[in-house]
């Protein structure tokens, strides 16, 4: 995942100088598999302990650990190691009812204090997830399959972050030993790590672990190979040397679709875009007026921008919720149509007929070259002078972050299907809105999203933030998941990469 997750390592050291009814789970089996799934990846993470885990390494920390909740393909939440979940009336406490008879590895008990220990860990633990349990007050044991939730307000993303990294069941037995889980995780998860097998940063091999408690995975053996670059993982797929990968570059993916042995599924899910930061004008002042924001929507060219630079893979839009979230409408995908007259017009009437110059910085792994000549050419076009400056990850995190010395950033931002992700990571004051900006409207719904969920009251807070031009999103961007044609891959929603339990043989 070469641009995402070039912005992950950069927003992981980023967060750390900011400081239902039960049933069995797990996948149904399908018909005879080959002996291993080989997977690329280009994702390396850096440990294995559940509490460093992060949404585009997810994999490797599913085939080792259970997740308190199973998150199914279409978004919709399955019981796993907690097979019951019910919220109080005013959705500050959670209790969930949990699965008896599992085991971790060294055959310690899973249980509610286990469960305990892990999401107060993870909470304190620093990791880049750590924040998804910010509101998490206390976590109470009841009984040995029991445990209650405590918040200190609603979170309506609760069950989807029990469902993501935070859920992670790892054995608290392991707790005290220093970093031991970094590279010998120790779950309940489907599979082991074979660490004799395995070449830390190169090549993960997990074996099918035995007397695992629900339903069997297709494959006995489960590898996850790194590469950084995706020619090479094109052509580990043409020679059946890989079995399965997700290709990002659009070149790429034209040259891996024409094998006749190659099967491909589209999936829609980042949206690539410039994310406003300053929109009180505290670093470049003509931001405040929205006139302005409103302006650099109508610069660019969107559908050229996806033509050229991504041979017309995805769909422009001018909303960062998704389809599949709540406040998604159709009809903001086009709310700022190409048209640079209206762009002159609206910084004439905002006073700045004559222009005012726009400094971004530029991390080539995630805005490359062509990305930044169009938009430079494009803001040019109506008087807005944009600057890009150079920055490697070690000096991003610093001046993006630490120095706010910016007024936004293009980057790559997942199109969460819970739309209180969305919310409390794109709008509400936090690391992507540095500076804290609000307004009345925001402040008005926000509250009353938190608490409901309520579909109208997004679908308001969408189209206010899509007409205030809170942010200037480019596109959709169609990623392609291919496979040597063993292999039957269903997307994940929420996430580029499919979960290990979207793998089967292929019919």
């Amino acid at each position: 995942m070469k641009k995402s997750a070039a912005l992950a390592a950069l927003l992981t050291s980023a967060v750390v100088l900011a400081g239902c009814s039960g049933g069995q789970a797990g996948p149904a089996t399908g018909s005879a598999a080959p002996a291993t799934l080989s997977l690329a990846t280009m994702t390396l993470p850096m440990s294995l302990d559940s509490k460093d885990a992060n949404g585009s390494a997810l994999p490797f920390f599913q085939a080792v650990y259970d997740t308190l909740v199973k998150r199914e393909p279409d978004g919709a939440f399955s019981p796993m190691l907690a097979t019951e979940w019910a919220y109080d009336e005013a959705r500050t406490t959670l209790t969930l009812t949990l699965r008896t008879g599992v085991k971790f590895d060294d055959g310690t008990p899973f249980d509610a204090q286990a469960v305990k220990a892990n999401l107060e860990r993870f909470a304190k633990g620093g990791g880049g997830q750590a924040g998804t349990l910010a509101d998490l007050e206390s976590v109470e044991v009841v009984d040995d399959s029991h445990v209650k939730l405590k918040l200190k307000q609603p979170n309506p993303a609760l069950l989807y972050y029990l469902s993501d990294a935070a859920g992670l069941m790892a054995n608290p037995a392991e707790f005290a030993k220093g970093e031991a889980l970094k590279t010998a995780p120790s779950g309940t998860g489907p599979y082991d790590l074979d660490q004799g097998q395995t070449v830390i940063g190169t090549k993960w091999v997990f074996k099918r672990a035995p007397g695992y408690w629900g339903a069997k995975l297709p494959y006995d053996t489960i590898t996850i190979s790194y590469f950084d670059n995706e020619t090479a993982i094109v052509n580990g797929i043409k020679t059946g040397q890989l079995n399965a990968a997700l290709i990002q570059d659009a070149d790429q993916q034209i040259a891996v679709e024409a094998h006749p042995k190659v099967k491909t599924v589209k999936q829609e899910f980042d949206v690539q875009g410039l994310l406003l930061f300053d929109r009180a004008g505290l670093v470049t002042p003509e931001l405040k007026d929205p006139r302005v924001r409103q302006a650099l929507n109508h610069a660019i060219d969107r559908q050229t921008m996806l033509s050229k630079i991504r041979q017309g893979r995805g769909t422009v839009t001018s909303q960062l919720f998704g389809p599949s979230a709540k406040a998604y409408q159709p009809e903001l995908d086009n709310a700022y149509p190409f048209d640079q007259a209206k762009a002159r017009a609206l910084l004439k009437e905002a006073g700045l007929e004559g222009g005012f110059t726009l400094k971004l910085p530029r991390i080539p792994a995630i805005v490359s070259e062509a990305l930044a000549a169009s938009l430079q050419t494009d803001f040019g076009a109506v008087g807005v002078k944009l600057v890009w400056e150079d920055l490697d990850q070690g000096s991003a995190v610093q001046r993006i972050f630490r120095d706010r010395a910016y007024s936004g950033m293009v980057m790559n931002n997942g199109q969460s299907p819970i739309d209180w992700v969305v919310v409390k990571e794109m709008v509400l004051p936090g690391l992507f809105n540095m500076f804290g900006y609000t307004d009345d409207t925001v402040k008005s719904l926000a509250p009353r999203i938190q608490k409901s969920d309520d579909p109208a009251d997004l679908k308001k807070l969408n189209a206010h933030l899509v007409e205030q031009a809170w942010f200037v999103p480019f596109y959709r961007m169609t990623y392609l998941h291919v496979s040597d044609g063993s292999v039957a891959i269903t997307p994940q929603d929420g996430m580029a990469v499919p979960a290990i339990y979207n793998y089967a043989p292929a019919k």
